[in-house]
């Protein structure tokens, strides 16, 4: 995998690897791909709305293909998503195929089929890496936004891995303002079952967008996460989540800069290619894998991927002396709270972004929503007579949110 050719720099000094990024490659480092969006969960913040198959999905035959074309492409990595991806029939078969063909696969679960067995199979093959999803270190914390039991069902999941003999799987948290304080439960959560703690970003995407104003940290947390991150990032993974903290002052691990069309991007579940998994609009659809050229010519082709490749101004965040740090933030967190891209982030940390949204609120921006939706959704109740009302008090919005989920997020399943 190269760099495309660039003008060669005047004063002479070798580029900068995220220099490089900036530019794009000709080939993903990785790339997120949602086979299905079928879940039995319905968290509340989910990124891509997912809960229902889509009967569009890539065939096995398709996405064989698709991995076909990655192997050519010299792809590091895939990182599967959904949905749950465990609950698509081929799953295994896929995963198989892709490691036979020498693209690793890191896939993400909420736990619910990492049996016994399905623990063993994963342990056995060293091209496969699991994120077990879990979003609180306590029980009422996490099923707070992903459901009741959901809690018991990860940690069960990581203590199968555990038992099998897998080391250094990855235990993943999306940060919000109420698990912010439980990061240290976090990290000895990890250490307890041989994990690696993974800590990502909530962005207002998908069913995200509903939640984000109640859940997303708050200016002084986000302080406490940036400390604790400069204290334990080395032991850490953050992908490109936080690189808007940097503005505090020091860099942090990962990549700072936005992988958006340049290094990563999204493969939905029917085959549309997106520059960000956490960007699912019509303005960010660059293709899809069943057009002529499949995935090789979206990626080196698309006129979107060629219009984010291309140098970047800063626009309103240019003349901040964080810009070359931070670079402006994250372009789904601005897209999805109806913020300029030119602009700062939502959660800039030089409160510019608090500025920017207060506008909004004052002139009536309509914020954008996801171009897909497959939640749950449940038939109203026949009317068999009068409605009683019952007035309540306004909740807490300093306590955990109370999931949307009414349904057992073991519903349907079998564990050997």
């Amino acid at each position: 995998m190269t760099a495309p050719a660039k003008t060669e720099r005047s004063d002479r000094q070798p580029a900068r690897l995220v220099d490089l990024f900036e530019h794009g490659l000709d080939a993903p480092i990785c790339l997120t791909w949602e086979l299905t969006y079928a879940c039995n969960l319905a968290c509340t913040h989910c990124l891509s709305s997912s809960g229902r198959r889509d009967p569009r999905e890539l065939t096995t035959r398709e996405a064989k293909a698709v991995i076909d074309e990655l192997e050519a492409m010299q792809v590091f990595y895939v990182n599967i998503g959904g949905g749950e991806p465990t609950l698509r029939p081929d799953f295994w078969e896929l995963l198989d195929y892709a490691t036979a063909h020498r693209v690793g696969v890191k896939f993400s679960t909420n736990g619910a089929r990492i049996t016994p067995d399905a623990a063993r199979r994963l342990a056995a093959n060293d091209y496969v890496d699991v994120q077990i999803s879990l979003d609180g270190a306590t029980p009422d914390v996490n099923d707070a936004v992903r459901g009741p039991g959901s809690y018991d069902t990860a940690v069960r999941a990581m203590r199968n891995l555990a038992d099998a003999g897998m080391k250094n799987f990855k235990l993943s948290v999306v940060c919000t303002r109420h698990n912010i304080p439980q990061l240290d439960g976090f990290a000895e959560l990890a250490d307890r079952y041989g994990a690696q703690l993974r800590l990502t970003r909530l962005r207002p995407s998908g069913r995200g967008a509903d939640v984000w104003d109640e859940l997303h940290p708050t200016s002084a947390q986000q302080r406490v996460l940036y400390d604790w991150l400069l204290a334990h990032g080395e032991r850490v993974l953050t992908g490109d989540s936080f690189f808007h903290l940097s503005a505090y002052g020091e860099s942090l691990p990962g990549l700072n800069l936005c992988g958006a069309g340049r290094v990563v991007c999204l493969i939905d579940p029917v085959g549309d290619v997106y520059a960000c998994p956490f960007a699912i609009h019509d303005d960010f659809l660059a293709g899809n894998v069943r057009d002529p050229g499949g995935f090789t010519g979206v990626w080196r082709a698309s006129e979107l991927f060629r219009e984010l490749r291309t140098p970047q101004q800063g626009g309103a965040c240019a003349s901040c002396s964080f810009y070359d740090t931070c670079k402006g933030g994250c372009m789904a967190a601005k897209f999805f709270t109806g913020l300029p891209l030119d602009g700062p982030d939502p959660e800039c940390v030089r409160g510019f972004g608090e500025e920017s949204l207060a506008r909004r609120a004052d002139d009536g921006t309509q914020v954008p929503h996801s171009s897909v939706d497959h939640s749950r959704r449940t038939a109203p109740r026949a009317r068999t007579g009068p409605v009683d009302l019952v007035l309540v008090r306004r909740p807490d919005l300093t306590a955990p949110p109370v999931s949307d989920c009414a349904e057992d997020p073991l519903a349907g399943l079998r564990f050997s």
